[in-house]
């Protein structure tokens, strides 16, 4: 038994009323296995950032999966390559949590921290699971990245790309901002 928990609730407690020592010791007892299940909690989450694989990427946009109701991640590493990654479900706090900071740095260039979970019924594939972001910034991206970007956007038609491209006057080489990519995506619209 660690004590030194035990002694940290009873100070976060407050001194014990006179006349209350039972309720004082039920509500002690409660806040240390409260705090207890949750530093084993943060354990496992560390454990898990500490294993996890990095990389950078700028985090296009975060939906949430129909069959799984997990959130779903487009990102694109420098490579322009789409990446997608997954959050827990949405139905979750850790889920949760995580989509809202992942919408929140819709736009950015973030640090991912991912490790792979086994797939439900099936140990020969694996989900590339979210287990953190840290946000570096809004920055430009590479013209070669947006282009991807923009191609995908395009169903992979090259002239629809080039055309949203040249219409919102992009320049050939180079960065372009998230705003100057936008306006590019929104000319695939029209």
């Amino acid at each position: 038994m660690d004590y030194s928990l035990v002694i940290a609730t009873a100070q976060a407690a407050g001194p014990c009323p006179l006349g209350e020592e039972a309720a004082w010791g039920r509500r002690v007892h409660t806040l240390t296995v409260d705090l207890h299940m949750i530093a084993r909690q943060a354990a496992q989450d560390v454990d898990r950032l500490e294993s996890a694989k990095t990389f950078v990427a700028f985090l296009e946009k975060v939906e949430i999966e129909e069959t799984s109701r997990r959130g779903l991640l487009t990102l694109r590493p420098p490579s322009g390559e789409a990446e997608h990654i997954r959050t827990e479900q949405e139905e979750t706090d850790r889920g949760r949590q995580m989509i809202d900071r992942a919408r929140s740095l819709v736009g950015r260039w973030v640090l991912v921290y991912r490790y792979n979970e086994e797939k439900a019924g099936n140990r020969q594939h694996n989900v590339r699971m979210l287990a953190h972001l840290v946000d570096l910034g809004d920055g430009a991206i590479s013209v070669n990245v947006a282009k991807k970007v923009l191609l995908d956007d395009a169903g992979g038609v090259v002239a629809r790309a080039q055309g949203a491209w040249e219409s919102a006057g992009l320049p050939g080489a180079g960065t372009v901002t998230v705003a100057q990519l936008e306006k590019a995506r929104a000319e695939l619209q029209s």
